[in-house]
């Protein structure tokens, strides 16, 4: 059971809410490339490219339960055939989280998984307009499960990898 201190439960007399509570200050793209170097023969290519994409989340604390979260998204086409670069887009999109009375263990789940889903809608965005921009058509990530991705890092931990992000 929790223990309730002298001030906590002089603020609950007054009508305060001590719940921990969670909010987007700002989200922003921190670094956007889009390289066409094979253009214009890239944007006549026959077929579906090959299309790899890589993510990855880091969190760090900024100071007064600011938090800065960072989505970085890499995505490359190939020509099938050729191995051709057809394009490749990197985005690293972030944003800053204020976390008040959450509880230390909450802290990371918050920040590798809900904030990253928080922010990937709009990250899917940038990369799709950036892409159509390019000369192709929009790249439309599929979701991705951060959470299943956490729990992946956590089972690697037992096996004495290094931990997610810099939570």
């Amino acid at each position: 059971m929790t223990e309730i201190t002298p001030e906590a439960a002089e603020a609950l007399a007054n009508g305060a809410d001590l719940a921990p509570q969670a909010g987007i200050l700002a989200q922003y793209v921190k670094d956007l490339s889009f390289e066409n170097p094979n253009a214009p023969g890239s944007l006549q290519m026959q077929g579906q490219p090959k299309i790899e994409i890589n993510v990855n989340v880091n969190a760090r604390a900024g100071g007064q339960d600011m938090y800065e979260v960072e989505l970085k998204i890499e995505a490359s086409a190939r020509v099938q055939e050729t191995g051709q670069l057809a394009f490749q887009v990197e985005l690293l999109y972030a944003g800053l989280f204020r976390l008040v009375g959450a509880p230390q263990e909450a802290l990371e789940p918050f920040l590798v998984v809900e904030a990253p889903r928080i922010l990937f809608p709009f990250a899917r965005r940038v990369i799709a307009d950036c892409v159509r921009d390019g000369g192709f058509p929009p790249l439309m990530l599929e979701p991705i499960d951060f959470g299943g991705l956490y729990l992946q890092q956590l089972d690697a931990r037992g096996a004495g990898a290094q931990p997610f992000g810099n939570a």
